[in-house]
C-alpha cells in the first residue's frame, strides 16, 4: 500500500458537527469512551467522488479521535454484486490514504446471526410472512397523509409465520412468492416503520457464500444490526437516511441487551456540478460503452480520477474545503480542479511537451550540435533541482504559438517578431513554408547566440515565451486530452431529455503524435508531470515503452470559467 503519511499532513483540517457531537460523546464518557466507526459500500459498482466524502469523514473521524473504523461491505443483493467491486473499492479506500488494518467485514458474515434474530422478532409476535405481490404490499402503505392498511396476513399465526420462515431459507418458494415483514405501526407518519420488508427471497449465487442463502435481508433490518454486532459507535450516513432512523433504532431496541447503541448521524452529500453521482447511469455508460470502462478518466469513479491523475491529497482537501454539514448543495466541479491545481503546483516534475507540432529550423545555429539547456524542475520546490534538455537545429513549437498574418495584440511567433524559447535563446521568423495546399509545415528562423539560457544581451525586451522540445531528440508519446463528461451542470436535473443527450462530445480528444523531452522516458502509469504552458499530464496505463500515454488532468486554469464570461 502507498503511504500517504506525509501526504496526509498537507491536508487542511477543520471542525464540523460531526467531530463536536463526537467530543461531547466523550466527556459524557459514553461507550465507555469508545469511537468506533464504519465505511459500508456495496459492492455493486465502483466508488464515486461522492463516496470519498464518507470514506474521508468515516476514517478520519477514526483518526482525529483515536478510534477504529471498519469497512464493511453491504453485500445483501448477489445479483447485482461482484467481487470486482469488492477489490476495485478496497484499492480506493487504500489510494485515499486510509486503512482499516485487519477489521474487513462483510454483512455476509452476520447472515445467521441476522436470521436468528429474525426470527427471534417472530417469536416476540414482532414480525410476519406476507404473501401478497409488492404491488398490493407498496399500495397498502398509503401516502404521507394517509396511513396505510393492514395486510391480511399481519396476524399470522407465529407457528405458521415460524414455518414458512423456516421453508423460505429452505429454498421451497420461487423469488417474489412471499416476505418477512416487520410488525410495527400501519398508521406510523413515517412510512418507513409501515411494517417494513425485512427479508426477500432471491434464487442468486452470492459471491461469498454460494448457495447457501436464497432468503437476504433488507439493506434497512441489516445495517443497524450489523453496526451493533461490530460495535460501532456512530454511524454516519448521508441525509436521505435521517427518515430511516427511527426504523433504525426499532431494530436495535428489540435487539440490544445493554445500554450500548450505536447513534445514527447524518450529513449532506457531496453533489458536483457537471458530474452524474447514480451509480445506476454510471453503469449504463459503462455497459453502452459511451465511456471505456468504470476508470475512464471522464468517469466521477475514484479509479477514474486516479488514472486522469487526480492526487489522493486534492480529494481530501476539496472534502475538508467543502465541510460537512447538513445542508444539500451542488459544489462547482471547479473547486475539485482548482484543488488538483493546488496540489499539483507544489509537486509536479515539470517539462516540456508540443501536442500539436510545428517544426522549426534555426538557420543560422551549427548542423549537428546539441547544447543542453538547464531547466527548473519546478519552482515552488527548490529540492527537486534542475535537468538539462537537449536542443537543437531542429525543434517543435505549438503549432497556435505561430500566426502568419496575426491580430494586433498576438506577441507569439509571426513573421519578423522575435520571441524568447523557454531555458533557451531568442528566436526570430524569417521564412514560412508551405505545402501544395497551402498548409504552413515548416518556419525558418534565426537565433541570437549572445541570448542563451534566455537572456536579452542588450536589454532589448520580447513579449512572449515559448516552450519547444527538441525534433531529433524527444519522446514522441500520444496524448488524450480529457475534459468534463457532461456539458450542462446538472446532467441528470432535466427531465425532459435523457441525461446521455449532455454528454460533452469533446470531452476527449486524442493526439496521436506529440513530442516531449526525453526528461520522461521510463516514467510510470500515474508518474505526474506540468507541460509548461499546457496543464498538468499523467502517464496512462496504456503507456508503453515504445509509445508513452499520456493524459491531461487539467489545464493551467479554467477554461470553462473563460467560456462562461464570453
Amino acid at each position: 500500500m502507498a503511504d500517504h503519511s506525509e501526504d496526509k499532513k498537507n491536508t487542511v483540517k477543520t471542525r464540523n458537527f460531526i467531530h463536536e457531537i463526537v467530543e461531547n460523546d466523550l466527556l459524557e464518557k459514553k461507550n465507555n469512551g469508545r469511537i468506533h466507526t464504519r465505511f459500508p459500500p456495496e459492492p455493486n459498482g465502483y466508488l464515486h467522488i461522492g463516496h470519498a466524502k464518507a470514506i474521508c469523514l468515516d476514517f478520519g473521524t477514526a483518526d482525529k479521535f483515536g478510534g477504529k473504523c471498519n469497512l464493511r461491505f453491504d453485500d445483501t443483493n448477489p445479483s447485482k454484486e461482484d467481487q470486482e467491486y469488492v477489490d476495485s473499492i478496497q484499492e480506493d479506500i487504500r489510494w485515499l490514504g486510509f486503512d482499516w488494518e485487519d477489521r474487513l467485514y462483510y454483512a455476509s458474515d452476520f447472515f445467521d446471526k441476522l436470521y436468528e434474530f429474525a426470527v427471534q422478532l417472530i417469536k416476540e409476535g414482532k414480525a410476519y410472512i406476507d404473501e401478497q405481490p409488492a404491488d398490493i404490499i407498496s399500495q397498502q402503505r398509503g401516502t404521507p397523509t394517509r396511513p396505510g392498511t393492514e395486510s391480511p396476513h399481519r396476524n399470522r399465526p407465529v407457528d405458521e409465520n415460524l414455518d414458512l420462515f423456516s421453508r423460505m431459507k429452505a429454498g421451497e418458494f420461487p423469488n417474489g412468492a412471499m416476505v418477512l415483514r416487520a410488525k410495527i405501526d400501519m398508521a406510523s407518519p413515517n412510512m418507513h416503520l409501515r411494517d417494513p420488508l425485512m427479508y426477500r427471497i432471491i434464487h442468486a449465487e452470492h459471491h461469498r457464500t454460494g448457495n447457501k442463502w436464497c432468503i437476504y435481508p433488507m439493506y434497512d433490518f441489516a445495517h443497524g444490526q450489523c453496526d451493533y454486532f461490530e460495535g460501532i459507535t456512530h454511524s454516519l450516513c448521508t441525509l436521505e437516511f435521517e427518515i430511516h432512523r427511527p426504523l433504525y433504532e426499532w431494530f436495535i431496541d428489540q435487539l440490544a441487551d445493554c445500554d450500548y447503541r450505536p447513534r445514527q448521524i447524518e450529513f449532506s452529500r457531496l453533489n458536483l456540478t457537471y458530474t452524474m453521482m447514480s451509480k445506476r447511469k454510471l453503469l449504463q455508460l459503462v455497459e453502452e460503452k459511451l465511456v471505456s470502462g468504470w476508470d475512464d478518466p471522464r468517469m466521477p469513479t475514484l479509479s477514474g480520477l486516479r488514472r486522469r491523475g487526480v492526487t489522493p491529497a486534492s480529494i481530501r482537501n476539496l472534502v475538508e474545503k467543502v465541510g460537512i454539514t447538513k445542508t444539500e448543495g451542488i459544489v462547482d466541479v471547479a473547486l475539485l480542479e482548482h484543488a488538483v491545481r493546488e496540489d499539483l503546483n507544489k509537486t509536479a516534475q515539470r517539462v516540456m511537451g508540443v501536442i500539436d507540432p510545428l517544426k522549426v529550423i534555426i538557420t543560422n545555429y551549427p548542423e549537428g550540435e546539441t547544447e543542453m539547456m538547464e531547466a527548473v524542475n519546478n519552482p515552488e520546490d527548490e529540492g527537486m533541482g534542475t535537468r538539462e534538455v537537449p536542443f537543437t537545429r531542429e525543434i517543435f513549437i505549438e503549432r497556435e504559438d505561430f500566426m502568419e498574418d496575426p491580430p494586433r495584440k498576438f506577441f507569439r511567433l509571426s513573421p519578423g517578431t522575435e520571441v524568447r524559447l523557454r531555458y533557451a535563446y531568442f528566436v526570430k521568423c524569417t521564412d514560412v513554408v508551405k505545402d501544395e495546399n497551402g498548409e504552413i509545415v515548416e518556419l525558418h528562423c534565426t537565433y541570437d547566440p549572445a541570448s542563451r539560457g534566455g537572456n536579452s544581451p542588450d536589454g532589448r525586451k520580447v513579449k512572449a515565451t515559448l516552450h519547444w522540445v527538441s525534433a531529433t531528440e524527444n519522446i514522441e508519446a500520444e496524448v488524450r486530452l480529457y475534459d468534463r463528461l457532461f456539458n450542462v451542470e446538472d446532467p441528470s436535473g432535466d427531465k425532459d431529455k435523457d441525461f446521455r443527450e449532455h454528454l460533452n462530445p469533446d470531452s476527449l480528444q486524442v493526439k496521436p503524435v506529440c513530442y516531449i523531452e526525453p526528461f520522461v522516458k521510463g516514467a510510470k502509469p500515474l508518474d505526474h508531470f506540468q507541460f509548461e504552458r499546457l496543464g498538468y499530464f499523467v502517464v496512462d496505463k496504456d503507456s508503453t515503452e515504445e509509445k508513452p500515454v499520456f493524459n491531461r488532468t487539467v489545464t493551467l486554469r479554467d477554461n470553462w470559467a473563460k467560456l462562461a464570461k464570453l
